[in-house]
């Protein structure tokens, strides 16, 4: 039995008279793949935070490896946005975590810089982050977070403020990366393909408050392939999930 990476047991978080996560639980395995889906606004980000120590929630409690998770910086975490300080370049952006946890900057750099190929950025070390397309900035983003040191990471619409081709290409992309370094997995989504592409399961929330609306195992193989968005088996699984949601 694949042992347990991440647990949320009995959730729940409000701000003032707002409740915005009820008594949710969820389960990551290691090497796991995850999504989060949900309406608009249901508070996907706000488990997403939970998870990831940076909310502490008011109900249940939040297990890592088996043991409470007391504090953030445990997870690779990645928001929405690219964050990228436009004062440093690249290579500068991409060493922020190891810089704070005491690595020379030096080795650290030599540590990016071995990454950057595989990550499409060679070449671009010097370069400002508006010297980037929104697609190497997205890059850059999680190679900052892979840097970091985690090999759980926590993805928050990696890619939804790209256009429709990046977005296809990067999924691509992450999913070959998953297989490459064997990552756990936990993405919110608003895009119930990229749910399918993505994952091994897909847990649909309710409305906020958030709360287990229904899971979803995608009986699809790994890796997974530009190809298999053709397929069949890959629109009844996109099926299964609309329907989960309400949208069909």
């Amino acid at each position: 039995m694949t042992p347990s990476r991440l647990r949320l047991e009995g959730v729940g978080k409000s701000f003032g008279d707002l409740t915005a996560v009820q008594d949710l639980s969820l389960e990551l395995a290691v090497g796991e793949s995850l999504a989060l889906l949900g309406p608009s606004g249901c508070g996907k980000s706000t488990v997403l935070a939970i998870a990831a120590g940076l909310l502490a929630p008011d109900a249940g409690r939040v297990l890592l490896d088996g043991e409470p998770l007391t504090a953030a910086g445990k997870l690779g975490f990645m928001p929405q946005r690219d964050l990228l300080l436009p004062w440093r370049r690249l290579i500068d952006n991409l060493i922020l975590g190891p810089e704070l946890q005491g690595v020379p900057p030096a080795a650290a750099r030599e540590q990016a810089r071995e990454l950057l190929p595989l990550f499409g950025l060679a070449g671009f070390e010097d370069a400002w982050p508006a010297q980037l397309s929104g697609g190497m900035r997205q890059r850059a983003a999680l190679l900052r977070t892979v840097l970091a040191g985690h090999d759980t990471l926590l993805l928050d619409e990696p890619f939804g403020a790209l256009d429709a081709l990046t977005r296809l290409g990067l999924q691509d992309w992450l999913a070959a990366m998953r297989e490459r370094f064997g990552w756990t997995l936990l993405t919110v989504t608003h895009s119930p393909e990229e749910a399918v592409y993505l994952a091994d399961r897909v847990l649909v929330l309710s409305p906020r408050p958030a709360r287990p609306a229904a899971r979803i195992d995608i009986d699809l193989p790994r890796p997974r392939v530009p190809a298999l968005r053709a397929d069949p088996a890959f629109g009844q699984q996109v099926g299964r999930v609309l329907t989960a949601l309400g949208l069909t």
